[in-house]
């Protein structure tokens, strides 16, 4: 709260001190967002942005994950994808973006598809690298002990999987959040990231900064009232006896 406090202390000296609409003070940002959100398109656009994150990120998880984990359990595999997985980690997400656009056209599709796109390959070396680090002793003993398929998935291979979900997980929504304002900066006609882009054309700093504290909002409410609980209950989860 500190920090907080401090930041908003330094921008409303600052503001005071330039006195220009290109550095509006925390009072007038703050009423535009009470604005926008009683009387405007505020909150659609950021539900419409969360919506494409969570798209996003569901994508990402469920293809890196299953790549990842065959990559990790089958070197022919890894050989075969490894040269193709480095190309896309040093691939700018422009150029998918753009590439995903004048192949697909601008859709939700290619935007949701550009998006995961460029955070697969994150998901893929993490999770390969848990493939990789699996113990074998633990899998002969859920052979001796004849264990299911799910039961063993659930019991031995989860749990020695969780540290990797989660970092894999972490990462790839700061990376997401990022990734779908560009996107929607330039090829969407609605989102946060438009909203930046026309009021950029406008000028508008006062938008500007109002659309950027909102998103930054979302963000700490989805990581601190989501991410971390979840976090600590899956570690809880993990740590307990079979």
């Amino acid at each position: 709260m500190l920090s907080v406090a401090g930041f908003l202390l330094i921008w409303f000296v600052g503001a005071e001190i330039a006195q220009s609409r290109l550095l509006p003070g925390p009072a007038a940002v703050l009423d535009y967002i009470y604005e926008e959100t009683v009387h405007g398109d505020l909150l659609f656009q950021l539900g419409i942005t969360l919506w494409r994150v969570i798209a996003s990120f569901v994508v990402a998880m469920v293809i890196g994950s299953a790549i990842g984990l065959i990559m990790g359990q089958m070197p022919a595999v890894n050989r075969v994808l490894d040269p193709w997985l480095i190309v896309l980690l040093n691939l700018p997400a422009l150029v998918i973006i753009i590439l995903a656009y004048v192949w697909f056209g601008l859709n939700e599709a290619a935007a949701i598809g550009a998006v995961a796109l460029n955070k697969i390959p994150n998901v893929v070396v993490t999770l390969r690298e848990g493939a990789r680090a699996l113990d074998p002793g633990l899998d002969e003993m859920a052979r001796a002990y004849r264990m299911s398929p799910w039961s063993k998935f659930r019991n031995v291979t989860l749990p020695q999987l969780q540290p990797y979900f989660a970092a894999a997980s972490r990462s790839g929504l700061s990376l997401i959040w990022k990734i779908v304002l560009v996107v929607e900066l330039l090829g969407r006609p609605n989102g946060v990231g438009f909203e930046l882009h026309l009021n950029f054309q406008l000028f508008n700093v006062t938008a500007i900064l109002g659309y950027t504290l909102s998103f930054v909002a979302v963000m700490l409410a989805i990581e601190y009232l989501l991410v971390q609980p979840l976090e600590r209950y899956s570690t809880r989860w993990r740590n307990k006896p079979v």
